[in-house]
């Protein structure tokens, strides 16, 4: 990886994608590319952006039975995301077969919980809520399945790098010391981030929405 931010385009244009991820490209380490824009755009808007030369974060939280889940991941094969993610929450022989099928150069990180969630969302779908822990019991169960790390936010990071010393942690929700908190309600600054285990840090709003992205790249990266 070349950097630990990787810029989420959460959009579905990708002329606008391609104009961010050109704007910011010597100041990230990638792009992330989430489920809007490849339902969008399918293969082939992924690809377009491949040119670009930057790694790619295919950000689709696949999450379905075992051999469902493994085609899936088969069919992305061309497309070679540096980084891939599964939902932990689809059970060990789902992230098994998810590993299995994929690209070995692939990164298969496993959604532990959402950071758009919180204690009380948790108990309205019966789980018992504890983020710290759901997130601890997820991280391992996605190590035992062979996956190579997860995604939480930045305030479980660290201990999931205890149970997990050699994980691979994606760390989005990350907002800048004044970035507004939007729809993220477990967030974190990205030198925080770092400092508790993060590997990469998913960094979406406070730079595509800046008047100027790659000003706005710029002034996060200095804070690393």
């Amino acid at each position: 990886m070349r950097g630990p931010i990787f810029v989420a385009l959460d959009t579905t244009d990708p002329e606008q994608a391609r104009r961010i991820a050109g704007a910011v490209r010597n100041h990230v380490g990638g792009i992330k590319l989430g489920l809007e824009y490849f339902c969008a755009n399918g293969p082939e808007g992924v690809l377009a952006m491949a040119d670009l030369g930057l790694p790619l974060f295919l950000d689709l939280k696949l999450h379905d039975i075992p051999n469902t889940v493994a085609k899936a991941v088969q069919a992305l094969h061309p497309l070679a995301p540096a980084v891939l993610t599964v939902h932990a929450a689809g059970g060990r022989a789902m992230m098994e077969d998810a590993k299995a099928a994929a690209p070995s150069g692939t990164k298969v990180i496993g959604v532990s919980v959402l950071t758009s969630l919180d204690a009380q969302d948790l108990d309205t779908v019966g789980v018992r809520p504890d983020v710290h822990a759901q997130v601890e019991r997820l991280t391992g169960l996605a190590r035992e399945s062979g996956l190579d790390g997860v995604v939480c936010s930045g305030r479980e990071v660290a201990a999931a790098k205890a149970l997990w010393p050699d994980g691979f942690f994606v760390v989005p929700g990350v907002r800048p010391a004044d970035g507004d908190q939007a729809d993220q309600k477990r967030i974190i600054t990205p030198r925080e981030a770092l400092d508790n285990g993060a590997s990469i840090l998913v960094i979406g709003r406070p730079i595509t929405r800046a008047a100027a992205p790659d000003e706005a790249a710029r002034a996060i990266e200095a804070t690393l």
